[in-house]
Order: C-alpha cells, then sequence, then structure tokens
C-alpha cells in the first residue's frame, strides 16, 4: 500500500546517514556519516520527494526509533534528509547482519573460506537464514509503504538480495534497482552455498528492474552464476548496469587542508623522521584487505634491498573492524604483532619502519594521504576500494600506487598502477622497490593520470547516473 505522502526516490541500506548514542542524561546524540549514498541522495535536490530507509544498528538507534514513534527522525539530526530507521528485532538483525550477510555471504563474495574447514552450512545457519529473510521483509514492507506510485527505489548491497523480490510481489508498480558494493563470486565458488539459497539470493535481486555492479567484472560474474544455478538467460528482465564509483575531489581537497590535518602531518612527520620516503596503508582490517601479507612484503623489502633501512617509513593505519567476530579479533592481533616483529627486527632509535595506527581518525587519514610517495593497496578482493582513487588525489607530490589486481578500482587505474597478484609477497615487495624508486617526475605524472581516472564518476554523479538509469 503506497504511502499517503508516498516519496518518488527511496534507498534502503542496513546503515543509514546516522547514528546515535545515547548519553550520560538520557539525552541522544546524533552522529551524521558521510559516503557516496550521503551526497548522491543529496544531490537530487529539495524538490524531489525522497526517503532513505535504514535499520536501526545499536541501543542509541533504536532509542532514537522510539522516540520519533517509528516515523522519520528529526530533520535537524539527519542533514533535512527524510531518514525512516527499522527497530528490527535485535537477535533477527544480529542473525541477519553477523549471522548471514558478514559471517557466509561476504566469505564467499570475497572468497575467504578455508574450505577445508568452512563453510559448514548445518541448522543453526538455516536458522539464522530465517532471520536474513525476515530482515529483508522487514525492509520491502517498510518501503513498500513509504513509496508513492511508480517511485525510484534503489536497495543497496549483500544485506539486502532478498529485498527486491520481496517489494516486486508487494508493489509491482515501482521501478526497483538493486546495487551491490562487494564484488561478485564466480559460479563455482559460488555455489558452495547451499543450492536453494543460491537460487533464493539470485531471484531476489532479478526482482530488480535493474541490477547494477561496480565494475563489468563483477556484473559478468552475477550473469554467469544466474546461467549456472538458474539456467540460460536472465529470468524476468532485469537489465544488468556498471557503475564505477569515484572519489570526491573537490570534498577530499578541501577536507585534507584544514587546520586538524595540519596537525595530524606535524605529528606524522615527527614520528617518520627527516627525509624519509612514505609507503602509505589505510584500510579496516577486513580480512579481504590483506593487511598481513603487506607487512610481509614490506618486510621482504627490508631484507632483500637493506639499502632501504632507515630511508622508508611504512605508515599503516588498521582501523579495526566487526569485532564483534572472533576471527576478525583474531587478525587484527596478527595485524598488530607483524608490524611489532618488523619493528623489533629492524628498528633502530632513531627509525621505526612500521608507524602502526589502529584508531579510527579521519584526519589524520588525509594527513597520511598527503605525504604519502607510495600507497600500498593489496587486497585479496575488493569490490572497488576508494583508498587506491583518493591517495592519488590528495598526495601533495603525487603518489606511486601499488595495486592489486583482484580490486575493482584495477579496471580503471591498473594501466597507470604497480600492479601485483596480491598473494605474492615477493613480488609485492619487488613491486614498493620499483616504486619507491620511481624518479620524482614519473611519479607525479602517473598520479596525475591516477586521479583523472580515480574521480571520474564522483559520488553524486554515481547516484544520478543509476536512478537514470533506472527511470530512463
Amino acid at each position: 500500500m503506497a504511502s499517503t505522502q508516498g516519496a518518488e526516490v527511496l534507498v534502503a541500506s542496513n546503515r543509514g546517514p546516522v547514528s546515535y548514542e545515547v548519553l550520560e542524561d538520557g539525552s541522544l546524540s546524533a552522529r551524521r556519516g558521510g559516503g557516496g549514498l550521503v551526497s548522491g541522495l543529496s544531490a537530487i535536490g529539495p524538490d524531489h520527494d525522497a526517503v532513505w530507509v535504514c535499520a536501526a544498528l545499536g541501543d542509541g538507534d533504536r532509542e532514537a526509533v522510539r522516540r520519533a514513534g517509528g516515523g522519520p527522525l528529526p530533520a535537524e539530526d539527519t542533514g533535512e534528509q527524510r531518514v525512516r530507521m527499522l527497530d528490527i528485532d535485535a537477535t533477527v538483525f544480529a542473525d541477519a547482519y553477523n549471522g548471514i550477510a558478514n559471517s557466509a555471504l561476504w566469505f564467499v563474495h570475497h572468497m575467504l573460506y578455508q574450505t577445508p574447514l568452512e563453510p559448514v552450512f548445518d541448522a543453526e545457519f538455516r536458522r539464522q537464514w530465517a532471520s536474513y529473510q525476515a530482515y529483508n521483509r522487514a525492509f520491502a514492507e517498510a518501503l513498500a509503504q513509504e513509496a508513492a506510485e511508480g517511485a525510484a527505489v534503489l536497495i543497496q548491497d549483500y544485506h539486502l538480495a532478498l529485498a527486491p523480490r520481496m517489494l516486486r510481489q508487494l508493489r509491482p508498480d515501482l521501478r526497483i534497482g538493486h546495487f551491490s558494493h562487494t564484488p561478485w563470486a564466480p559460479p563455482d565458488y559460488f555455489r558452495l552455498l547451499p543450492d536453494d539459497i543460491a537460487a533464493e539470493l539470485l531471484t531476489g535481486i532479478l526482482g530488480a528492474d535493474r541490477a547494477a555492479f561496480l565494475t563489468r567484472r563483477w556484473a559478468d560474474a552475477f550473469t554467469d552464476c544466474c546461467h549456472a544455478v538458474l539456467g540460460p538467460g536472465i529470468p524476468s528482465g532485469t537489465r544488468i548496469g556498471v557503475h564505477g564509483l569515484g572519489a570526491d575531489a573537490d570534498f577530499l581537497r578541501e577536507r585534507a587542508h584544514r587546520p586538524d590535518v595540519d596537525e595530524r602531518m606535524a605529528a606524522l612527520r615527527a614520528e617518520i623522521g627527516e627525509g624519509r620516503r612514505t609507503v602509505v596503508r589505510v584500510d579496516r582490517t577486513e580480512l579481504s584487505k590483506n593487511i598481513v601479507r603487506g607487512l610481509l612484503a614490506y618486510r621482504q623489502l627490508l631484507e632483500a634491498r637493506p639499502e632501504w633501512r632507515e630511508r622508508v617509513v611504512h605508515l599503516a593505519f588498521a582501523y579495526p573492524s566487526r569485532q564483534d567476530l572472533a576471527v576478525y579479533r583474531d587478525y587484527t592481533a596478527e595485524v598488530q604483532r607483524v608490524a611489532d616483529e618488523i619493528n623489533s627486527r629492524f628498528g633502530t632509535p632513531g627509525w621505526t619502519p612500521v608507524v602502526l595506527h589502529v584508531k579510527d581518525d579521519f584526519a589524520r587519514s588525509l594527513a597520511a594521504y598527503r605525504l604519502a610517495d607510495v600507497a600500498l593497496v593489496n587486497p585479496i578482493r575488493d569490490g572497488m576500494n576508494l583508498v587506491a582513487k583518493e591517495v592519488p588525489v590528495v598526495s601533495d607530490e603525487g603518489c606511486a600506487l601499488v595495486l592489486s589486481r583482484e580490486a575493482g578500482a584495477y579496471e580503471e587505474l591498473g594501466e597507470d598502477a604497480i600492479v601485483v597478484n596480491p598473494y605474492d609477497v615477493v613480488g609485492t615487495a619487488d613491486a614498493l622497490h620499483t616504486a619507491l624508486s620511481l624518479p620524482p617526475g614519473e611519479r607525479a605524472e602517473r598520479s596525475k593520470r591516477l586521479a583523472a581516472a580515480a574521480t571520474a564518476l564522483p559520488p553524486a554523479r554515481w547516484f544520478l547516473d543509476q536512478l537514470g538509469a533506472l527511470t530512463g
């Protein structure tokens, strides 16, 4: 049933543009987020009646939903965007988010399973799958309530793979798009999933009029899975699209020259020391980001090329992610252990080879971008990887990019990057040596071309292109 104040454009995602914390005095503190969806939804302008549907992620969010009576959140908290946050049962949410989305679908699409031991799709998995279905159904029902006749609905990512089909059944009048922000697994790996669940995921997305991906490679993998699991052809007439999200150059360059970034640069320069080169990485401690092998490659560089000792510092920012999952806590600990081992083995009183920071600090990340001589982006598998696009835009002197061929960004940046096999530690060490040895002029020219390619489809245009392709 359409809302009497139905929105013309709707976005659905697990995480919304605002999060809440309950303060000691019982009041709520709202914190607004950023990113492509925030920029994109703002770009459509106030003339469009738009709404963002998202999930309450914690106690603060749930309290905000209760105080809003289940309706739109206060406009002053959301940057004047109309946001409806869903207070899904906490157990259902945990099963759907941690049990299925992050522990199964993420692992499948990033090809992270140690297959002699995992996955094991047992009765507990089936119980969690029922929660994933319920979570998706809650979104579909909320979208159906909020949408005007013929509205455009843009559903985001692997958390909501079933929602397009569910929404189609409730509201056949709507124009529905689904966008995948992750890689898509090839058929042989995707079919690790139980057959019925693999088919349900595909047909869920095929409930959309249009399914879109970050690169042609991921789009082709999706269609290959459809053919392998469902049979030849794409059922239901779903169109396939590609939109390679780019960096927001104007925002990054302005934000990177504010006083707090200058302060962080001064602090980092003191940690680096005078006249040294920098290898910079900025990542969350996702298993797919390959931080440990990056550190091992840097260790190999110092072993094989002793001329770089005391002449280079690895700024490694590894911000904790999904620490409620044991495997992520273990991985974060291993990052710390390897960094400590390198510093213990090679460090001198005046030189710390690895400067590791684990507390998320956006201003410090931008400071590192500006100082970067080399950016190391070596994921095992990544839907895009915006860090690869952001560092060349912000780097003061221009940087070389050491880039995994398994990052989605490789499709656009590979020609001017130094490309590596993410599993090859020796090859990555050689690439770091090549990158550090580039003449300044060549490094600056490469960086200029990388920045141009990286900003070809900035967030606002990325969103509007999807909307136009869905409604055109």
